[in-house]
């Protein structure tokens, strides 16, 4: 398995470790609960180095980068972030990532430059994907293996590490970016895109300086008295479904379009031909035959991934893609994929276990 700059140090604070996308990782280091609810009361840091970051620069960047992705990336301004997608020629989604754009100075060689940040299990296809279709000339770097990443979340995430850096984080924007010292590191890429709903920044360095700032994170926080919680995977993925947010592998594959999964948002077909756009802009016409849908469950037990959705009359009409415990809501929630007729909110329909089927009504999203 691969580590990051930090597994030695999740395992020395007893963290829970499993392989999770090849890479070593903490599941937890206390409780999933604990650990859920800190982050949505306090405060909680989590290593996500296992994250994929590619750069792509110079005079063909744009153009490669609206080819593969479904937003709109000619409209970012230097020092702003968006969200998208990358399609097939099926309309299925290859990953979701983020799209920076770099400002100078900032690995740019003072050309347009941006950098992707991809799922850790699809940087090996991805950086295929991408290189496939570059017909642009534009430059291509693989920073994935030097770049360590921290998630620092929670209402009191700024409170708790202001002190580390110049720049104002209140004033830090949703889906912008600076670069700035922090924690006596230079060159850190400062960014607010958190992926709990909670509030907080990501910071961005190289592997050697991500083992330092994590020390002085929690000396920050210690001395203005925060306590922040070191928080793994299971409370990351809790967090993110509680919000509705998508996860790749779950969620979203090679098979489901972002028009079927409510992402038509980041699908910006007027923008151009971009791989697979013919595809969505069918399927928008003649309307999608099935949708994502958050649901709560009437009922203490968990929906699971790949569980059966049923109608009344017992017939298939859906799969569970994500399902969980809110530790916020004490209730099990879930999503997944229904015949559109079940999609509308109220409707009411039944999860299958294999030998118990457990009731169900679509809600609509977020569910906090």
């Amino acid at each position: 398995m691969k580590t990051t700059p930090l597994t030695d140090i999740h395992i020395a604070l007893g963290a829970k470790m499993t392989d999770f996308a090849g890479y070593n990782m903490p599941i937890s280091y206390t409780s999933l609960k604990e650990e859920h609810l800190a982050v949505r009361q306090e405060a909680g840091i989590f290593d996500v180095s296992h994250m994929g970051e590619f750069v792509i620069r110079g005079k063909g960047a744009l153009d490669l980068i609206q080819k593969v992705t479904t937003n709109d990336a000619s409209k970012l301004k230097l020092g702003q972030a968006q969200y998208s997608c990358m399609t097939n020629a099926n309309g299925g989604i290859v990953d979701d990532l983020l799209v920076y754009r770099l400002p100078e100075n900032m690995m740019t060689n003072g050309e347009d430059a941006y950098m992707l940040v991809v799922n850790a299990s699809n940087i090996e296809k991805d950086w295929n994907w991408i290189s496939q279709h570059n017909t642009f000339g534009a430059e291509m770097i693989n920073i994935s293996a030097q770049t360590g990443l921290l998630a620092i979340q929670g209402p009191k995430a700024i409170a708790a590490i202001q002190s580390l850096c110049t720049i104002d984080l209140q004033q830090l924007r949703y889906y912008t970016f600076a670069k700035s010292d922090f924690a006596g590191q230079d060159n850190i890429l400062i960014s607010a895109t958190g992926y709990t709903g909670a509030g907080g920044v990501e910071i961005y360095g190289r592997n050697e300086q991500i083992v330092s700032i994590w020390h002085e994170v929690f000396n920050a926080a210690k001395k203005v008295g925060i306590d922040l919680k070191p928080i793994g995977l299971g409370a990351r993925d809790t967090l993110r479904l509680e919000k509705g947010y998508c996860l790749y592998g779950n969620d979203l594959n090679d098979t489901t379009t972002p028009l079927e999964a409510g992402l038509g948002w980041i699908t910006k077909l007027q923008k151009g031909n971009f791989i697979g756009s013919d595809v969505l802009i069918k399927q928008k016409e003649e309307g999608v035959t099935r949708k994502l849908v958050g649901f709560v469950v009437n009922d203490r037990r968990v929906a699971r991934h790949d569980y059966l959705i049923e109608n009344e009359q017992g017939e298939e009409i859906g799969k569970v893609t994500s399902g969980t415990l809110s530790p916020s809501l004490d209730q099990p929630i879930g999503t997944g994929y229904v015949h559109t007729p079940y999609a509308q909110e109220g409707t009411s329909f039944f999860v299958s276990t294999g030998r118990k089927k457990l009731e169900a009504k679509v809600v609509k999203l977020p569910f906090l």
